[in-house]
């Protein structure tokens, strides 16, 4: 059995196993003693209650965990569980990292293939299975449509642990769009090309310029209105957290992006992880403000 820790994943790759669990499973608000004995306080926040759980033999029936060099936490988190491994300090399943590169030049494209092409290999997947576990994903997202119906709410920025604010956002009557840490996690990104004869060429060539992710050269401002548009959304709610320090560079681009759609936004910075700083009663009021 398979799972993943990171985002900027190849799932369509994944699911061509037919041994795909999805992601690690962790409870954001519990206590982490060992890991945070081992790791800097500079890692993501998910990082210690996953690696608390894994120390404790949770994922033990689990063969391999993927991580993605497309996110520092995440690659920095593979090598820490490789060493205290190797230290004899922790069981559990094999890690293995993708290396996903992101800078849009030929050789970076070529070798998130070559990358691509080794990670099949070593979990049995042929060109004909990849072929059509791509097919599938592809006829998903044409299919998935939406529901309709409440105003939508953008929730944008750092993706939550869990729905703990998408659950504010329906409660003032909105409909939350924008992703969980999970749903992050999971995103297949957008359509891989069908009609290429190499699937493992198309699917690397939609993970070097998947527009989403921590590392993506894709310009913040633009990818804000896009998902501000393809939402219609009629509010928005930018929430980063302390530790998204990477990202904080964005927000004036953000903020423009913000501005210019014309409707009611809220930005929230420098926030607690686990939302426990008065944020979700920051968001109640400031939605409950948009409806009067």
């Amino acid at each position: 059995m398979i799972a993943i820790a990171g985002p900027n994943l190849p799932i369509d790759l994944l699911a061509a196993t037919g041994r795909f669990r999805g992601v690690l499973a962790f409870e954001p608000d519990r206590a982490t003693p060992r890991a945070s004995g081992w790791l800097e306080s500079k890692f993501a926040p998910w990082a210690r209650p996953l690696l608390e759980t894994w120390a404790e033999g949770k994922y033990d029936d689990l063969d391999h965990v993927l991580f993605s060099r497309a996110d520092d936490t995440s690659q920095r988190l593979y090598y820490y569980i490789c060493e205290l491994q190797r230290r004899g300090q922790l069981g559990g399943p094999q890690p293995l990292i993708l290396d996903v590169c992101k800078i849009p030049r030929d050789t970076s494209r070529r070798r998130t293939v070559a990358k691509l092409r080794e990670l099949a290999d070593r979990l049995g997947v042929d060109s004909s299975a990849l072929g059509e576990a791509i097919a599938r994903t592809n006829e998903e997202k044409r299919s998935s449509t939406d529901k309709g119906g409440s105003p939508v709410c953008l929730l944008a920025g750092t993706p939550p642990p869990d729905g703990r604010l998408h659950e504010v956002i329906e409660a003032e009557g909105f409909a939350p769009a924008g992703s969980t840490l999970t749903q992050e996690w999971l995103d297949p990104g957008p359509l891989v090309d069908g009609d290429n004869r190499d699937p493992f060429a198309a699917l690397g060539e939609q993970l070097h310029t998947r527009p989403r992710g921590p590392r993506s050269f894709a310009d913040a401002e633009s990818l804000l209105a896009k998902s501000l548009h393809t939402s219609q959304a009629s509010a928005a709610i930018l929430w980063r957290i302390e530790e998204d320090e990477a990202q904080c560079w964005h927000l004036p681009a953000e903020r423009e992006a913000l501005e210019a759609a014309g409707i009611p936004s809220l930005v929230m910075t420098r926030r607690d992880w686990l939302a426990n700083d008065g944020a979700r009663e920051e968001i109640a009021a400031f939605l409950e403000g948009v409806t009067r």
